[in-house]
C-alpha cells in the first residue's frame, strides 16, 4: 500500500500500478461473485466485473424491470442471471447492492446464506454503520467490507468504457478469513475503481450522507434555484439565468476544475471574474457553514438515517418520490435546462 501526501497529510491508498488487475483477477479466480440488486450500483460494478473476466453473478427478483434490464445487458438467466435467493447460495462474495431500505427487508434472507468462508460486500457504510436501526449485523464467521465508488453506477460504468476511473473508498469491518483486505483490494480494482483510499464503515457513511444532501446534490440544487430565481426576478430571460446559473458551471467552468484545480479555473477566466470571485467566495463559505454543521451533526446523531429508512420504507415511497421529481423536472429553470440540453451541438 502505498502513502500519498494530500494537502499535507499522508493516506494510505492503493493504485492500480501496485495492484493491478492480474493480480486482482488472481486473487478472485475461485471466487463466485454474486451482485445481489441491479438499480444504481448493480449494473456499472457487475458489468465492470464481468469484462474484467471476473466470474459475476447477478441476483434480482424475476419479472422486474431490473431482472430485464440485466439480460438486455447480457446476464444468461439461469447462468449467470438468478432469483435473489438462488444468487445468495451460489456466491461466495456477495455484493449487497440493494437500496439501504431494501437491504433491511432482504436481510433475514441474506443471513442465511452466509456461511462461515463467505465474504459480505457493500458500496455504503448505512446497513452497518446503523445496525441498531436496520437489524443489519453479520455472522462472526464472515468477511465484511466495502467499496464505494465516489459517485453513481453510471458514471462508473462510463469511465470504465472510457478506460477512466472513478475514486473508490474502501474499508474493512470483519476478517474472519485473514483475507479481508486482499478481497477488498481486489473487488475495487476489478469494479474499475481509479484509485483506492482507506477509511471505515463509520467515516464513509457520514461523509457520503452529508455530501449527498450538501455540495454534490441538495446544496447545488439549492444554490442554483437561489441564484436563477433573483436573475429571472431581475428581468433576465430564462435562457440567460439558466445559462449563467448552470450551463456556464457544468460545460465550461467545472471541466477546467476538474482538470487541474480551482486556482487554475480561477487563473484561465477574466480578470473581473477572477476579482469578483475572490471577493465573494469567503462569504458564501461563512453564510452555509452553520448549515453544515447543522447537517453534520443530524447525520451523526442518525436522524437522516432514520429519515431516511422511515420515508424509504413506506408502501407508496415510489409514487410519492416521483411528486417531487416532477416538482423539480417541472420547475422553469430545469424546463429552461431541457431546451439549453437540446441546442448543444453534440445534440444536433
Amino acid at each position: 500500500m502505498a502513502k500519498l501526501n494530500f494537502g499535507g497529510v499522508e493516506e494510505n491508498v492503493v493504485t492500480r500500478e501496485e495492484f493491478p488487475l492480474h493480480k486482482a483477477q488472481e486473487v478472485l479466480k475461485d471466487e463466485i461473485v454474486a451482485v445481489i440488486g441491479y438499480g444504481v450500483q448493480g449494473p456499472g460494478q457487475a458489468l465492470n466485473q464481468k469484462d474484467n473476466g471476473i466470474n459475476v453473478i447477478v441476483g434480482q427478483r424475476k419479472n422486474s424491470k431490473s431482472w430485464d434490464k440485466a439480460v438486455a445487458d447480457g446476464f444468461v438467466p439461469g447462468e449467470t442471471l438468478f432469483e435473489i435467493e438462488e444468487a445468495l447460495q451460489k456466491g461466495t462474495i456477495i455484493c449487497y447492492l440493494l437500496s439501504d431500505a431494501a437491504q433491511i427487508e432482504y436481510w433475514p434472507k441474506v443471513k442465511q446464506h452466509l456461511t462461515p468462508g463467505k465474504a459480505l460486500y457493500f458500496s455504503h457504510g448505512f446497513g452497518i454503520t446503523f445496525n441498531e436501526r436496520t437489524g443489519i449485523i453479520p455472522p462472526a464467521e464472515v468477511d465484511v467490507f466495502l467499496v464505494a465508488p465516489k459517485g453513481s453506477g453510471t458514471s462508473l460504468r462510463r469511465m470504465f468504457l472510457q478506460d477512466r476511473g472513478l475514486n473508490s473508498s474502501f474499508a474493512v469491518y470483519q476478517d474472519a478469513t485473514g483475507k479481508a483486505r486482499e478481497r477488498v483490494t481486489a473487488l475495487g480494482i476489478a469494479i474499475g475503481s481509479g484509485y483506492l483510499f482507506e477509511t471505515d464503515f463509520k467515516k464513509e457513511v457520514f461523509s457520503d450522507l452529508a455530501g449527498e444532501r450538501g455540495t454534490l446534490m441538495g446544496a447545488v440544487q439549492g444554490i442554483f434555484a437561489a441564484q436563477y430565481d433573483v436573475l429571472r426576478k431581475n428581468g433576465h430571460s430564462p435562457s440567460e439565468a439558466f445559462n449563467e446559473t448552470v450551463e456556464e458551471l457544468t460545460q465550461s467552468l467545472m471541466p477546467l476544475v476538474a482538470e487541474n484545480g480551482m486556482d487554475w479555473m480561477y487563473a484561465n477566466c477574466s480578470t473581473t471574474a477572477q476579482r469578483g470571485a475572490l471577493d465573494w467566495w469567503k462569504r458564501f463559505r461563512d453564510a452555509t457553514s452553520p448549515l453544515f454543521e447543522e447537517l453534520y451533526e443530524s447525520v451523526a446523531k442518525g436522524d437522516e438515517a432514520q429519515r431516511s429508512i422511515d420515508s424509504n420504507s413506506k408502501h407508496d415511497y415510489r409514487e410519492n418520490l416521483e411528486v417531487e421529481l416532477t416538482e423539480l423536472r417541472e420547475s422553469e429553470m430545469w424546463r429552461a435546462g431541457k431546451t439549453v440540453r437540446s441546442l448543444r451541438p453534440e445534440n444536433n
